[in-house]
């Protein structure tokens, strides 16, 4: 069905949103602009004084969680209704045949738009692949989807401000078309698993993508919602706990010295640190919040926030069956030595 024609059947069923959506936004704008309001209310009601250590953990956790929650759900919400706009199928081809350099920024700039986590991006990585679409760009997407993606950048926006978001963005892009270049220019094709060389290269024709009207496209948002953000809210909890304990608990000297500017190891140490976990720029944004209000440098941070989301265990050993050693190896190689330039130039210029 064409989605700009509009029957009468479609108007009843999409009446429901019409006046439903403007009131849950409506609400979510209200709810935003008056957490912390909310949040000394709480922590008053429970006798507790942010002066200590227990109500300064407390009002952490009880501002963040639904800020990050809120922000997640409306932006994941939208993107859902975006990317209906978007088959799958047809970003493929359009990245197929592309010329490395133009192909690889077109693959860095899709990554920020898609809200996946390190092991959600790898799906669509395989697809690319799979269509034919040159080893060096499908890798751009890779390391742009997690690490720069939407909802990192709104995050770091409401956290930091635009200029840290800027400089953030420009990085994330500049490490993802960088280090996408550098793994085309190896030809290092021959570490792709048998199974996915063999598949053939124009096998993936690319077909019209489906046709939606507005109420799919809505019904789609909302189960982009309930499928990302139902994965996603375990980590922001998590996330937002461990950092609610650093900003209540943690004193500011012990992380000032571990994560201080001053400390020239400090940067590699805390990529080092953060590849072994997993999480998404959701769950690690508190955390990184918590560790910069307790002295922690910002450039040190972000290098530990990219590393998790961008080089996390699980995702590596999901790429190891599609991917042999020698090219998991030289990906961690190339991206971990971008992110270390990230952690030393925000250190420099911030």
């Amino acid at each position: 069905m064409n989605p700009e024609t509009i029957t009468t059947a479609d108007t009843h069923a999409l009446r429901p949103w019409l006046w439903g959506l403007p009131l849950a936004a409506a609400l979510w704008v209200a709810l935003y602009w008056h957490l912390s309001d909310l949040a000394d209310l709480l922590v008053s009601a429970a006798g507790l004084s942010r002066a200590t250590h227990w109500g300064e953990a407390t009002h952490f956790f009880l501002y963040d969680t639904p800020k990050v929650l809120l922000l997640l759900t409306g932006i994941v919400f939208l993107m859902g209704v975006i990317q209906t706009f978007f088959a799958p199928e047809r970003t493929r081809a359009l990245l197929a045949g592309r010329r490395l350099g133009i192909g690889n920024a077109m693959a860095a700039s899709l990554g920020i738009v898609t809200p996946f986590c390190s092991c959600s991006a790898v799906p669509l990585f395989i697809g690319f692949l799979s269509a034919g679409v040159p080893l060096g760009i499908t890798f751009s997407f890779l390391i742009a989807a997690p690490m720069i993606n939407e909802i990192a950048l709104a995050l770091l926006l409401g956290l930091f401000g635009w200029k840290v978001a800027a400089l953030y963005l420009g990085m994330g892009l500049l490490i993802a078309i960088v280090a996408g270049l550098i793994i085309g220019r190896l030809k290092m094709e021959r570490y792709l698993e048998d199974w996915v060389r063999a598949i053939h290269q124009g096998a993936a024709a690319a077909p019209n993508g489906q046709r939606y009207t507005w109420v799919e496209r809505f019904e789609a948002g909302w189960r982009h919602v309930r499928e990302i953000v139902g994965k996603v809210w375990p980590y922001v909890l998590v996330g937002i706990g461990l950092g609610a304990a650093i900003h209540g608990f943690v004193p500011q000297d012990f992380m000032a010295s571990f994560m201080g500017r001053d400390v020239w190891w400090a940067v590699p140490a805390a990529v080092v640190l953060g590849v072994p976990m997993y999480t998404n720029a959701a769950g690690i944004l508190p955390i990184v919040e918590a560790l910069i209000g307790k002295g922690a440098a910002l450039g040190t941070t972000l290098a530990f926030m990219m590393s998790v989301i961008a080089l996390s265990a699980p995702e590596m050993l999901i790429l190891r069956k599609v991917l042999k050693w020698p090219l998991i190896a030289t990906f961690i190689g190339v991206v971990a030595t971008g992110i270390l330039l990230v952690g030393y130039v925000f250190n420099l210029v911030l």
